[in-house]
């Protein structure tokens, strides 16, 4: 499916820049219809249904539209599946955010702990940065502890999002030693769906839709390194069964 989506990028940064969704030089692009299912159903439920995501760039959607990046076009399936039904989306996500820069986000922002879905894909700046992986290891326990707080207290309300990997991108190509990215990629992802499975938390890999970067330009945005608006629409393919799961409860 192909994206209208055109930036016009004169240098890139993957983690050094601090720069949110509305420094974004994307544009709005033709957004990608909706996905239609009709084993999918989503009673009307009465007041507004809450939604947090939490992340970085990859949840902020650094270089695609507002509208292009994954938690917008989850919000925009569920509405989809019943319009009678009030959607409120956050974000508190930002391009080059470590586990530890969420966590003081969180903190700072106080955010209530009324959500009904809440989603998490955190890490990779970990291990783009060259952070220890001990604080991975210490701080996602950490930030899926506040995650589940902030689901109302239930961990049925969390899905977890394996963080993609940047070495099927040009960028990653031209960065470092593709394999060894993939490698430390696949040991942030290892730990995490463990840590999920084994505490009865939901987990989300998304990870191989990234790995067909190369073969398939159209799933990286034009920066060379963020998924596309069409990577995001699988991954929402992936994450809306579950979300309609959890809010059907």
């Amino acid at each position: 499916m192909k994206t209208t989506l055109k930036i016009i990028v004169t240098f890139f940064v993957f983690t050094i820049t601090t720069s949110c969704s509305s420094e974004n030089p994307a544009m709005e692009s033709e957004i990608i219809p909706p996905i239609k299912d009709s084993t999918l159903e989503l009673p009307t439920q009465s007041g507004t249904i809450n939604y947090l995501a939490l992340g970085d760039s990859y949840t902020i959607g650094q270089s695609v539209c507002e509208s292009c990046r994954f938690p917008e076009q989850l919000k925009k399936s569920l509405k989809n599946l019943n319009q009678e039904n009030n959607f409120s989306l956050e974000i508190i996500a930002r391009t080059g955010w470590t586990t530890t820069n969420l966590i003081n986000a969180i903190e700072q922002l106080k955010p209530t702990n009324n959500y009904d879905l809440v989603t998490l894909l955190i890490g990779v700046n970990n291990q783009y940065q060259g952070v220890n992986f001990s604080i991975y290891e210490k701080e996602f326990p950490e930030l899926v502890t506040k995650a589940i707080s902030l689901a109302k207290g239930d961990k049925t309300k969390l899905i977890v999002v394996s963080i993609p990997d940047y070495a099927y991108t040009p960028f990653g190509q031209s960065y470092g030693n593709p394999a060894s990215i993939s490698t430390e990629i696949d040991r942030y992802n290892t730990f995490a769906k463990s840590y999920c499975q084994n505490n009865g938390i939901l987990f989300i890999d998304i990870t191989d839709i990234t790995r067909n970067g190369l073969n398939n330009p159209k799933l990286v945005a034009n920066d060379g390194l963020h998924p596309s608006e069409t990577a995001y629409a699988l991954f929402t393919e992936r994450l809306l069964p579950k979300a309609v799961a959890i809010l059907k409860k």
